[in-house]
């Protein structure tokens, strides 16, 4: 059961609403969101890129661009080495086209997931080293790379590592002693004497950052005047790209990034990224972080899973709209596989959790020999939806035990694996998402480490709906719509606005969708006007409470067209529906009681 709650933060909507030219409606929901001074208030509605923190703030930033700026004028070859996922060929393509411009003799390397794992490691510096690089450069990985880059420097080969995640630390007696890597310059947010004030940011912000002062250095501008260029708004499209597909908190700098990113993916700079659109059938005026998420995405992250990421990386490098088309066409049928192996894979894991009595561990390690280890963490992820706890998915590998993880908000996963981080060969992540690799023999003392060392409530269990106002269907109009509009971008840190009606007659309804997955219904507010209502969770547990509740005749009769006046409470959006050339105002229900 979900557990609803009002958000109870307090301001002078009306005084907010006067300065700012908004509804007091939209200034609550500015407040919800922790927006509070004046300035940050400005910025959330008309801030723009201009407002993107400077590259020279992150710690180690302006040594690193002046190290490869004197490799470029050596004529050293440089290697990039990044990830196989969304953030990292993002981060990996953003890198290799800022050297390229500057004139870099620079290729690229992506670990393949199977073989390599994930990050650095000493085949893929030997690799380099055999190949005569002189410099490694790291994207979205590097970090916890300690002895890898301890062995470039054996062979004599720079090091530059930029990176997004967690640094590895030892805590003894309540003291962390943090290990950070030997590389010549690190630039990582999460660093602890970094200063730069919004440390959220994904592996392909921390690339984008780094090529913007490149370049300004290179051609003696102002970073801000390269933002500007034909190359810095491709590339600001990417990061907004990255930044979406690797689920950070849309607040703050990533805001701005993504809200500016989707505006420029309209008319996009990048062939690969217009060919990805056309086929999987995305009108580029309509891209929301949705459609990255669970579109766009998915289509980058199926060949890091199944085959190597470098065919989403070449996707991006296109130069014809034939060659990107073809491309493109691949990654959406290997994204077709990847999903029904997905659906193969959670029926599986909810098999094995509920005959096996694990629904008694408040953290789920769930082992999938015979899953493929490139799915473990969008299996993690939907099994993490269903039921609501911290899921690790195990699944066996060449040498040993690999797994991905994925958490809720109230359970730290890379502090919690670092309790117990003898156990693992290798691991790291940070507060939502892991990875790691262990001895097959560990893998029930995982288990039991995990939850023996586990603090979480049956409160932390429960999906928390936070409702931004009690606000009933009657006093939605197609202008609160369109005001709603001026806080997108939606997603993760800034969840779509939540309203609250209380008893909500239903008087019809309807299932639509050739896979009959969607409900249409008829309701009616308190003042008597109707509105539509769609519905697009589960419709099998809807109509089960309906019939509880009020008894099946009366579920019968509400599908038949009868006006049966079933009410309840529901937790809705409003939304305008186009349709045909046509628009109306609709209702969308996400939960209800």
């Amino acid at each position: 059961m979900a557990n609803w709650r009002v958000a109870a933060k307090r301001a002078d909507f009306d005084a907010i609403a006067r300065k700012y030219h908004i509804s007091p409606v939209a200034a609550r929901i500015i407040r919800n969101r922790d927006i509070i001074d004046d300035a940050d208030i400005d910025c959330f509605l008309n801030g723009g890129r201009r407002d993107l923190h400077s590259p020279l703030l992150l710690k180690d930033m302006e040594k690193a661009v002046d190290m490869l700026l004197l490799k470029i004028e050596e004529k050293k070859r440089i290697r990039i080495i990044g990830d196989y996922d969304i953030d990292g060929v993002c981060s990996t393509y953003i890198l290799y086209r800022g050297l390229k411009e500057c004139g870099a003799q620079v290729d690229t390397a992506i670990p393949h997931r199977v073989l390599d794992g994930y990050g650095l490691n000493e085949r893929l510096i030997r690799a380099a080293y055999e190949e005569e690089t002189d410099t490694v450069l790291t994207c979205d990985n590097g970090i916890a790379a300690y002895s890898q880059i301890e062995y470039a420097d054996s062979l004599g080969m720079t090091v530059i590592v930029t990176d997004h995640h967690e640094v590895p630390y030892e805590e003894h007696d309540g003291v962390r002693t943090y290990q950070v890597p030997p590389a010549y310059a690190v630039v990582d947010p999460k660093q602890e004497d970094c200063g730069y004030p919004f440390p959220e940011i994904c592996g392909a912000v921390v690339a984008y950052k780094l090529v913007l002062l490149l370049l300004a250095k290179r051609a003696g501008k102002t970073w801000q005047e390269i933002l500007e260029t034909e190359l810095g708004l491709e590339l600001l499209e990417l990061a907004a790209f990255a930044t979406i597909g690797d689920v950070m908190e849309l607040r703050g700098e990533n805001r701005l990034i993504v809200k500016s990113g989707l505006s420029l993916m309209k008319n996009t700079r990048n062939l690969g990224l217009k060919a990805l659109m056309d086929v999987t059938q995305i009108k580029p005026e309509q891209i929301k972080p949705y459609t990255i998420g669970f579109v766009l995405g998915p289509c980058l992250n199926a060949t890091g899973r199944l085959d190597t990421a470098g065919n989403a990386l070449e996707l991006f490098k296109a130069e014809s709209m034939e060659s990107a088309a073809t491309l493109a066409g691949d990654l959406k049928a290997m994204n077709d596989s990847r999903k029904e192996l997905t659906r193969k894979g959670v029926e599986a894991a909810v098999k094995l959790i509920e005959e096996q009595g694990l629904l008694k561990d408040r953290v789920l390690v769930v082992r999938l020999p015979e899953v493929h280890e490139s799915l473990a963490g969008i299996i993690a992820g939907r099994l993490r939806e269903k039921y609501c706890k911290p899921v690790f998915v195990l699944t066996d590998a060449e040498d040993g035990v690999k797994g991905s993880g994925r958490s809720i908000e109230a359970f730290h996963m890379y502090d919690e694996m670092t309790k117990c981080r003898e156990l693992f060969t290798k691991y790291g992540g940070h507060k939502l998402a892991a990875g790691l690799s262990l001895p097959e023999e560990n893998v029930e003392a995982f288990r039991r480490a995990l939850n023996e060392n586990c603090t979480l409530t049956a409160a932390d269990f429960e999906e928390k709906v936070l409702i931004d106002v009690p606000m009933p269907m009657d006093y939605a109009t197609p202008e609160l719509v369109r005001e709603l509009e001026l806080l997108e971008p939606f997603g993760n840190g800034n969840p779509k606005p939540l309203f609250a009606h209380k008893d909500l007659k239903l008087l019809s309804g309807r299932i639509l969708g050739a896979n009959r997955n969607v409900g249409k219904y008829e309701v009616e507010g308190n003042s008597g006007k109707r509105f539509d209502m769609m519905y697009f969770g589960d419709l099998e547990a809807f109509d089960l409470f309906l019939q509880k509740k009020f008894g099946n005749a009366a579920v019968k009769r509400l599908y038949e067209g009868g006006a049966s006046g079933l009410s309840l409470s529901v937790v809705y959006y409003p939304d305008i529906n186009e349709y045909r050339g046509r628009t109306s105002l609709q209702m969308v229900m996400k939960y209800y009681q």
